[in-house]
């Protein structure tokens, strides 16, 4: 819901429990009033008149109280929009008019030739906030255009949680006390990166489900940077957009527009927990593709085969799969060009004639013809010097005139921001996926840039923005030619997993990490922000010879894996009877169940910290509880575990024992789950009566 004052210079936002309000001063200072619990217009407006603070000499009155502070007059906050012309920097803008759309309303301002229109939009108790930038003077460069700042209201003791991360150690949870001066997270990497994702929350002294949360999400698939800010006043602000550095995004010539990534913002009251499930069921509705529709069980081959692959092995590996009720088979790198290992191949984007002799329809056929569908891996946007495309075109590459190359698994980056490797990119992917009955790509990313060079552009820098909107562009352009077709992102792991990128994939892998004990505390931190319908997890071999080589048993492994889309990822051919059996079981099950993960609310009620951990999801009147036993030490008793999100007045059957509980007993007292020693796990069912 939009409110507007008569004067037409107070705007109210308001979802179900909670608001967003901004005002317009005589002297067109946009001011921040209030992010919240939910309010009238009249508060709104009672807050507007209370007067900014008094003068003090070397102090601005409007810092972190803007809404968005631009480069330029008496600010000394981080500017949000930083512009250079070939006269002047910075930003003397003027309001020109709002606009409301239903939930969004539109703010225009104006510097000269620049037009600035800040946009906003309710949707449920999550504000998205983007901005764009019109040029309809003479050229500019835009140094920096942040897609909001968030102002936080007074409050001592602030808590800043955020997800950091290496490859195969991604979205780890921490929290530190907030102190004066900035928090910095980002990535210089060209893509989301593994060491952050673009999420950060605020809090006082919530806890899982208790407390006052402010959190952010960005929506940028590149380069990216948030800064968290305590002000000498103690003011908090948080400020993020695309690009890691103030080094200049791109040159807007007249006639040219930009329009910044989408920024999004969610208060909460109900602590992390709830800060989750708001996030959650905002991404299902708003943001994920197809939501509603369950992620199938998926086989990939690569830790079975990697680049070792046949048309007769996959064959043999899809026959294993379907046989324990996989619905999706998907065969990784190696199926292409000249790739029988990592040094060559990648831009040559047909079947390999030795490996496929028919293509890949042939195989698609055989795995349709076992009641699957048929996935491929593909990564678009890299290519190894030794491939046809590469040798025909070396200056579609990124790379800085007269200096190396830089290799990283033996590739380099296309420049995705040309138009004509956006073509050909397109020729290929339309042709392979219009030349074989495929339903699935994972798409990868397996390296960062480097030497981030366009030469010949009037501009290079630009190459930062304009490669992730021309990625943007192509998967659109194929999701729109193939509408059947889901897509992955994957970036050697948890590279690129943010809200843009999650706006045109299906899932995402969420690590290459497939040691279950390691994926406890990675999708814990995962779930803070992100569902589980998009959260691929695998079940590998034990010993985990990718990685840590840890033993583990297949009960663990698909319980931990069970908390996402559920995969398969070992090699079938090499598995007992037994373990084969074992796996359509747990196979079943989370089917069954997959309904309450993939679209049910999560409650996490024991964090992975060394001994019982478990999750929680509830639909309707079902839930069901994962719960892991990392360690036991010797007379050690294991905890029951409360549950949440039930009616203590009920009665609720556990469909693995057939007991009946109570639920004020499982809410107050808890449930026993019976796991014992070390690396135990168990699945339990429940279902009001």
């Amino acid at each position: 819901m939009l409110e507007i004052s008569d004067h037409g210079r107070t705007w109210v936002l308001s979802g179900p429990a909670s608001s967003y309000a901004v005002h317009l001063t005589e002297g067109d200072e946009l001011l921040h009033l209030h992010w919240g619990p939910r309010i009238a217009l009249a508060d709104a407006e009672a807050l507007a008149v209370r007067p900014l603070p008094v003068y003090r000499p070397f102090e601005s009155q409007l810092d972190g109280r803007e809404e968005y502070p631009v480069e330029g007059g008496p600010r000394f906050v981080r500017p949000a929009l930083s512009v250079r012309t070939e006269e002047r920097r910075g930003t003397e803008w003027h309001f020109e008019a709002y606009e409301a759309d239903g939930d969004e309303l539109r703010l225009r301002f104006r510097d000269g030739g620049l037009a600035v229109t800040l946009h906003y939009r309710m949707r449920d108790d999550v504000v998205e906030r983007w901005v764009t930038l019109d040029n309809e003077g003479a050229a500019l460069e835009l140094l920096r255009a942040d897609a909001a700042t968030w102002t936080l209201p007074a409050r001592e003791g602030w808590r800043l949680s955020q997800l950091h991360g290496r490859w195969a150690a991604e979205s780890r949870l921490t929290q530190a006390a907030l102190t004066y001066g900035e928090k910095i997270i980002g990535s210089r990497r060209g893509h989301t990166g593994h060491q952050h994702l673009p999420w950060v929350a605020l809090d006082t002294d919530a806890t899982e489900e208790r407390g006052e949360v402010y959190g952010c999400a960005l929506g940028w698939s590149g380069s990216w940077r948030i800064a968290v800010a305590q002000l000498p006043d103690a003011r908090v602000q948080i400020t993020g957009g695309a690009g890691y550095d103030d080094s200049g995004l791109l040159r807007l010539e007249a006639g040219e527009s930009y329009t910044t990534p989408v920024f999004a913002g969610l208060w909460s009251d109900g602590g992390f927990g709830g800060a989750s499930r708001a996030w959650h069921a905002y991404q299902r509705a708003y943001v994920v593709p197809d939501a509603e529709q369950d992620r199938p069980v998926l086989f990939n081959s690569w830790e079975a085969t990697e680049f070792d692959i046949s048309e007769e092995q996959q064959g043999a590996l899809a026959r294993r799969a379907a046989a324990i009720g996989v619905e999706l088979f998907v065969v990784d790198d190696g199926w292409f060009g000249k790739r029988v290992d990592d040094r060559a191949g990648l831009g040559d984007w047909t079947p390999n004639p030795d490996r496929f002799p028919k293509g890949l329809k042939p195989l698609a056929d055989y795995v349709h013809a076992l009641g699957m569908q048929f996935g491929i891996w593909v990564e678009p946007e890299m290519v190894n010097p030794d491939s046809d495309l590469y040798r025909a075109h070396p200056d579609w590459v990124q790379f800085q005139p007269g200096r190396k190359r830089t290799e990283f698994r033996n590739q380099l980056i296309l420049n995705l921001a040309r138009e004509d490797v956006q073509e050909y990119l397109w020729e290929q992917l339309d042709s392979l996926l219009s030349g074989a009955p495929i339903d699935y790509v994972k798409w990868d990313f397996n390296r960062c840039f480097t030497d981030a060079g366009w030469p010949g552009d009037a501009y290079p820098q630009r190459l930062w923005v304009d490669h992730v909107r021309g990625l943007y562009a192509l998967l659109d352009r194929l999701r729109a030619a193939h509408p059947g077709v889901a897509f992955e992102s994957c970036s050697g792991g948890g590279g690129r997993i943010d809200l843009g990128v999650l706006s045109r994939t299906d899932q995402v892998w969420t690590s290459d990490n497939t040691d279950p004990l390691d994926r406890l505390a990675i999708q814990h931190g995962f779930s803070q922000i992100h569902p589980a319908r998009v959260m691929a997890a695998w079940v590998t071999d034990s010993p985990n010879t990718q990685l840590n080589g840890r033993v583990s048993s297949l009960r663990f492994r698909f319980v931990s894996a069970m908390a996402g889309v559920l995969g398969v990822g070992g090699d079938l051919t090499e598995w007992t009877e037994e373990e084969l059996a074992e796996a359509r079981d747990w196979v079943t099950l989370y089917k069954e169940i997959r309904p309450l993960v993939q679209h049910g609310d999560l409650h996490r009620l024991r964090p992975p910290t060394g001994g019982l951990s478990a999750v929680q999801y509830t639909r309707g009147d079902e839930s069901v509880v994962l719960a892991w036993l990392q360690a036991q030490s010797y007379g050690e008793p294991v905890p029951a575990l409360r549950l949440r999100a039930l009616d203590p007045t009920a009665s609720y059957e556990c469909l693995e024992t057939g007991e009946v509980h109570r639920g004020a007993v499982l809410l107050h007292h808890g449930l026993d789950t019976g796991l014992r020693g070390d690396l135990d796990a168990a699945v339990f069912r429940l279902r009001r009566i």
